[in-house]
């Protein structure tokens, strides 16, 4: 269904695992200048969609018409294999048709520019380079042949907040009809860059002509409204059924045929009412993320007295003056990317584990520790192995509380290598909440949760009063999370009242 827009009305669609449907009966429009959002929870087959609409991957039913001649650009979460042995520049020259390559590779020079990629960065291997750098890669890549439609999954990933607001700014740059669909987490980053968000459901998916926030406002709306026309229509069919029950009864004792007519015909309304009657939308859950926190009468978990910060190479980064955490502080780490913020973090969990001397830490300190690689998971290992190996909670309650988790009970014995980024992260917080901690160190904890999964943990970290020392790039998260800051400036950690003059800062693109 193609009017100056591709379409896409598939009744169902499937992925994931053993080939289960990820969503049915999606009709979708795409049309010049629409800047979709697209919005589901891990595994509800947001990579799915856009693998169909770049023509990647087979809906199961339903079609796909593209406009004749459409050029799709589509950048993927994932950075192929053979691109890291590509310097940037090289790998954005390969993207070019064999023909432009030769006389036009001062298209690879403009892109890279456009995306304020330094001259020296271009000249690197990825496999040297961050994760940020190689999506910024993938994308110029893909946007070195001027797509008619751009196809964007997961672009923040691993991107830093000034990287973040290059890649606002750019989008904000292009042409104003060219259309593009993206997945994202980030949900500053959705509201500052869509105009429509697509909610994809397994059925029932919704899509507004509004940025995240206020899209996201539009559904509860809606879904409330489904909730009540529900009640409604069951409460009118229930109704229909008693007036058809008194008059059976009449009609049965006084012989009436007319009154027995009567009672079929409502009974017929009352089974049309109830076949045609949509209960509202319930979410599938993909697992809770529950937090515990054991508490202590300590006053200073963790006391730092003007402690060094420096590089793996013994290069003077910061020094932290004289700072303390106390019970119930939600302490923001703030800083460019490259200052040091995981080094203070990891210094602290050596500390807590009994390694380091620098940090004071209570006696009665209990930490819970994640890093932003999850690297706290052995691939090799499985989830119950994860869970039974360490504590002692016994293998039917470890099944149990892995199943709340959203790790299926099919996926219990399966390697960790087969779940998703998802599955691993809510895994992740189990394990902390079973060290049963009264202190969190949460280096990028958001990393590959889908936004429920964000707001069930900032939910967690808030109600149950928990202390914590927690790095993200996520400006809604530490937002809402955090009552104390610490920003590190120059060779000074300091102590700021906000987040917002570091936000701001580093949010400039000039």
């Amino acid at each position: 269904m193609f009017r100056d827009s591709y379409g896409y009305s598939p009744s169902k669609c499937s992925g994931g695992d053993a080939g289960q449907s990820s969503f049915s009966n999606l009709n979708l429009t795409i049309s010049k200048g629409n800047r979709i959002g697209l919005v589901a929870q891990n595994g509800s087959g947001k990579s799915t969609l856009l693998s169909c609409l770049a023509g990647e991957f087979d809906q199961t039913s339903g079609e796909v018409t593209r406009a004749r001649g459409l050029r799709i650009g589509y950048v993927k979460q994932d950075v192929p294999s053979e691109a890291l042995s590509y310097t940037i520049y090289d790998w954005v020259l390969a993207a070019l048709p064999s023909e432009q390559a030769d006389y036009e590779s001062w298209r690879v020079d403009m892109v890279l520019d456009e995306l304020s990629v330094p001259y020296e960065f271009q000249h690197r291997l990825l496999a040297e380079l961050s994760g940020g750098w190689q999506r910024i890669a993938m994308l110029a890549a893909t946007w070195v042949n001027e797509p008619g439609l751009l196809l964007l999954d997961e672009p923040t990933n691993h991107l830093d907040l000034h990287r973040i607001a290059v890649l606002e700014n750019w989008m904000a740059g292009l042409p104003s009809d060219l259309p593009l669909v993206m997945t994202s987490h980030d949900r500053a980053f959705l509201d500052a860059v869509t105009n429509c968000t697509l909610f994809l459901r397994p059925e029932q998916s919704r899509i507004f002509t509004q940025p995240f926030s206020a899209a996201r406002a539009a559904l509860e709306e809606a879904d409330m409204a489904d909730t009540r026309r529900f009640a409604n229509d069951l409460n009118k069919a229930q109704q229909l059924r008693k007036q058809a029950a008194k008059l059976k009864n009449v009609g049965i004792n006084s012989g009436s045929d007319l009154l027995l007519t009567k009672t079929k015909q409502l009974t017929e309304r009352a089974d049309k009412i109830e076949t045609a009657a949509r209960p509202a939308h319930k979410n599938r859950n993909a697992g809770d993320i529950k937090l515990s926190n054991s508490g202590t009468h300590a006053k200073a978990l963790i006391s730092l007295d003007d402690v060094e910060v420096r590089t793996p190479n013994d290069q003077l980064l910061y020094k932290t003056g004289k700072k303390w955490i106390s019970p119930g502080d939600r302490v923001v780490l703030l800083g460019a990317n490259g200052s040091g913020k995981t080094q203070l973090v990891k210094m602290i969990a050596r500390s807590l584990g009994g390694e380091g001397t620098q940090i004071k830490c209570a006696a009665s300190a209990v930490a819970a520790y994640s890093d932003q690689h999850l690297s706290q998971l052995s691939d090799r290992d499985t989830p119950m192995s994860a869970a039974t190996r360490t504590f002692d909670i016994g293998d039917q309650r470890a099944r149990g509380v892995l199943a709340g988790a959203g790790v299926s009970y099919q996926m219990q014995d399966t390697r960790i290598s087969a779940l998703s980024g998802g599955q691993k992260a809510r895994l992740v917080m189990l394990v902390l909440r079973l060290q049963n901690p009264n202190f969190y160190l949460l280096d990028e904890p958001t990393n590959h949760l889908d936004i429920d999964g964000q707001e069930a943990l900032e939910n967690e970290l808030i109600i149950r009063d928990t202390s914590c020392l927690l790095v993200s790039h996520d400006r809604r998260f530490l937002r809402n999370v955090g009552n104390r800051f610490w920003c590190i400036r120059g060779q000074i950690l300091e102590e700021v009242d906000s987040p917002e003059a570091f936000l701001n800062s580093e949010m400039q693109t000039a």
